[in-house]
């Protein structure tokens, strides 16, 4: 999961929202007014377009981006920054509360939206990509979650807008572009269904599930990342390499996991490669649950476990297995983990072997990561937050005397 990848779909959005704007010109009077906003001939001689039509409010609550700048053209951007969605019991008598993100900040997910930011900094700033244009964002915390990355796409494609109106002409393609994200393939999953219809472009960095590169499903989701059919594979192979033919499997209930770990028995089946036991889970399930599959591990005989997880979920199912000693393991990880600098606390992982995302270096991306002192950080409730957790101090108090 690197940075050049998400800079790279930037880049491929950046196409498709010039393409989308040629079209748009070529269009006529209608397809203008689908993407500007434009003023009906009647408003000329006082009849508003407000004044016959019925006025319609949104029920639920505008969520406020984490980054925004306005611009010409707007990029949304979805990303997991939070690691968690608060869960809430619903009586169905009442109106829900908002959804809300809790749990700590991913640092990595928070440097591929500062990572955007940069990149549309840099284009802004050049004298030959656009010039004349400005761009800007609009960039959201699904907090690693399917319902919260729906409501963001929702918001997405209406806007910030609390009210409109019946006449609104309903084939706009809303206000944003193109949308940049998510990491994760189940949150992809869910906005490609929502902003698809649209027809708004969706560039994903790391959603790398097979079941994305059907575009009669998915018509207008592009990725900057090989499918997992080609991780499977490569899965396969180095289990066969090491000569690895008792294993066991652990996957995310969830389309990335399900789907690449489907590739990956299908594979080493045609090996006559075993499996002693294939299990599934992901951490908003019950506590239990995640019990049992650590339960499963622990009691297994299969020393070579493949695990086709997502980052959050491992995270969960390694916090449970660090309660009990076990036997040393040899862990075989997918992409989403294996490389994660957060993984490295567990000292059980060690030696886990998988394929990385290669690695490049953006000249002035480190820089503009790193640029965060107090003064920046405190008009941002997400770095804020942060910035308090990485350094165990109050913003209003101590850090206040810091410099960079």
């Amino acid at each position: 999961m690197e940075i050049s990848a998400l800079l790279i779909c930037l880049r491929f959005a950046l196409c498709l929202l010039m393409m989308n704007s040629a079209l748009a010109l070529n269009n006529d009077v209608d397809g203008l007014k689908q993407r500007t906003f434009y003023t009906p001939a009647g408003a000329a001689d006082g009849v508003t377009q407000e004044a016959s039509s019925v006025t319609c409010k949104l029920q639920d609550t505008t969520r406020l981006p984490a980054f925004s700048m306005d611009g010409d053209y707007i990029i949304g951007g979805v990303f997991s920054i939070h690691y968690n969605m608060l869960t809430m019991m619903h009586n169905y008598t009442t109106m829900p509360e908002p959804l809300r993100c809790t749990g700590r900040i991913d640092s990595e997910e928070l440097g591929f939206s500062r990572a955007m930011i940069f990149a549309i900094e840099e284009i802004n700033n050049s004298l030959k990509l656009l010039p004349g244009i400005t761009l800007g964002y609009q960039i959201h915390d699904s907090c690693a979650s399917v319902p919260m990355a729906v409501k963001v796409a929702f918001q997405l494609t209406n806007g910030l807008d609390s009210y409109f109106y019946t006449n609104d002409n309903c084939l706009q393609s809303g206000m944003v572009m193109a949308v940049v994200g998510e990491s994760s393939t189940g949150q992809s999953f869910a906005m490609s269904r929502v902003i698809g219809s649209f027809d708004i472009p969706q560039v994903s960095h790391f959603a790398t599930c097979a079941c994305l590169s059907n575009k009669q499903q998915y018509p207008s989701f592009f990725r900057t990342i090989p499918s997992d059919q080609f991780q499977a594979e490569a899965l396969a192979k180095l289990v066969i390499q090491f000569g690895w033919t008792w294993i066991g499997a652990v996957r995310s209930d969830s389309d990335y996991g399900n789907n690449g770990m489907a590739s990956f028995l299908k594979a080493v089946h045609k090996e006559g490669i075993c499996v002693e036991y294939s299990e599934s889970f992901n951490r908003f399930q019950p506590h239990s649950r995640i019990q049992r599959v650590a339960d499963v591990i622990r009691r297994s005989t299969a020393v070579v476990i493949v695990a086709f997880v997502s980052f959050g979920d491992m995270k969960t199912l390694m916090e449970e297995l660090s309660y009990k000693p076990f036997s040393p393991h040899q862990w075989i990880g997918s992409e989403a983990w294996v490389t994660h600098p957060d993984m490295l606390k567990f000292t059980f992982c060690t030696g886990a072997i998988g394929f990385g995302i290669p690695k490049s270096v953006i000249p002035g991306l480190r820089d503009f990561l790193l640029d965060l002192p107090p003064t920046k950080v405190v008009s941002s409730p997400i770095l804020t937050e942060f910035w308090e957790d990485a350094f165990n101090c109050r913003l209003e108090g101590s850090c206040t005397d810091f410099g960079n």
